[in-house]
């Protein structure tokens, strides 16, 4: 059965590794990387093997999550929701990939802020995504995926409404972090928030409605 991990999700993961590897020969062992700033000082420090760790173990865990769904969907589901999961995967592993990079720029003393640009762009997504969640029409393979149908119309109206506005909040609180700048950790902990919080309140939602038995 074709998988949802592609090859070209391989070479973001390579390239990842790539950057690590990068940053191991160009950039000292002691080396902590500054990831919020007090002042005119750092007040949050991420060593380098730990810093260069975090991504491709984001990205492990990605892939595997990608490739258990796309076994458990069958042969038409997947056909019918490829072109939907395959972009997300897409995204995530190259945001993860951007904050590599962003790192190596750090470790090199650049000045061009990866992190900040890697967040813009998701929060510009996140908005676009947004007006579409809103605006979803129902139909059998439309809008959010779950293990179980919502119920009716009227739920199915509430809870990607809900979802909508949820995720359009979700994309200005991430375009004021950019724009006030707070540093590459709450940058990167404000990220990871957001995609696992708006999920897990599409699922609250559509649990909500879901009929009692």
């Amino acid at each position: 059965m074709p998988s949802l991990v592609t090859r070209f999700h391989l070479l973001l993961f390579l390239v990842t590794l790539a950057i690590a590897g990068v940053v191991v020969l160009h950039v000292p062992a002691n080396y902590s990387f500054p990831a919020h700033w007090h002042g005119s000082s750092a007040d949050w420090l991420w060593p380098r093997d730990i810093a260069m760790a975090v991504a491709p173990a984001v990205q492990l865990a990605l892939m595997g999550a990608f490739f258990v769904l796309g076994r458990a969907l069958t042969k038409n589901h997947l056909a019918k929701t490829r072109h939907i999961l395959d972009p997300a995967l897409t995204l995530l592993m190259s945001l993860a990939a951007a904050f590599q990079l962003g790192l190596l720029l750090l470790g090199i003393g650049s000045d061009f802020d990866m992190f900040r640009i890697a967040t813009g762009c998701l929060a510009a997504t996140l908005l676009v995504l947004a007006v579409v969640i809103f605006e979803a029409e129902r139909h059998s393979y439309g809008g959010l995926r779950m293990p179980w149908p919502i119920p009716s119309d009227r739920a199915w109206t509430v809870v990607h409404r809900l979802s909508g506005i949820a995720t359009g909040l979700a994309a200005v609180l991430l375009g004021w972090q950019v724009w006030r700048d707070p540093g590459p950790g709450p940058l990167v902990v404000s990220v990871v928030a957001t995609i696992l919080a708006l999920p897990l309140l599409a699922y609250a939602l559509t649990l909500l409605t879901r009929p009692l038995r």
